[in-house]
């Protein structure tokens, strides 16, 4: 049971008075006040409210729309997992990419899993399927497009370092195990790298993305 009513825009913050863990508790959250580690009683730490959040008069607008004839698509070719690919529909949305074009075996939001990791944003960033990524490609540069993909190659530049002197744009992110499909990888008018600091070779595809596509609209 709740304390007090808690309105459905609103969460709180508890800390339990027993072990003394710390959580957000949500509206209909299943343990309700109890501590969900120890049952123990609890205690309100803050009350939010959604409109703090949320609230368009309250915060000023940080957001920088593209130009209005740009185009910035992201391709993904052959993605096996459902759940990178919902993750990078939901950060292509947050970029502001125009378009996904999902390629090959890469599970479209027709699949559960996608649709659970990009919380609506397969409503909010168009999508198309094609199973021949190369020749949605050689279709794209007929339109204008330039080409960049996320690889190490020999070919690559290190992502600072891009051009992005393209009135529309596409970038590429390829398979987790075998990497962009090298017929896509000649079509290429920059392919780029993002250097690595510790010991592994390389990130999660969803994760290089959101970095890549951070790295590039912030051009």
């Amino acid at each position: 049971m709740y304390n007090d009513a808690m309105p459905d825009n609103s969460y709180e913050i508890r800390k339990c008075n027993s072990c003394g863990l710390r959580y957000p508790l949500m509206v209909g959250h299943p343990v309700g006040t109890r501590c969900p580690i120890c049952m123990g009683e609890t205690s309100i730490v803050h009350r939010v409210s959604r409109e703090l959040i949320t609230g368009t008069e309250r915060l000023p607008s940080r957001v920088h729309a593209l130009e209005p004839r740009t185009q910035r698509a992201v391709i993904l070719d052959n993605i096996r997992s459902a759940w990178n690919v919902g993750s990078i529909l939901r950060s292509a949305d947050g970029f502001g990419f125009t378009h996904a074009y999902l390629c090959g075996i890469t599970p479209t939001p027709e699949n559960e899993a996608v649709i659970k990791t990009s919380l609506g944003a397969e409503d909010s960033v168009p999508w198309s399927y094609h199973k021949d990524a190369v020749k949605l490609v050689k279709g794209l540069k007929k339109e204008g497009f330039g080409i960049l993909a996320l690889e190490e190659h020999p070919r690559a530049d290190e992502i600072s370092q891009a051009i992005q002197a393209y009135m529309d744009s596409g970038l590429i992110v390829g398979n987790e195990v075998t990497g962009v499909d090298p017929g896509l990888l000649e079509l290429c008018d920059e392919i780029l790298y993002i250097p690595m600091r510790g010991e592994k070779k390389s990130f999660n595809v969803a994760v290089a993305f959101g970095i890549a596509a951070y790295t590039l609209t912030a051009k």
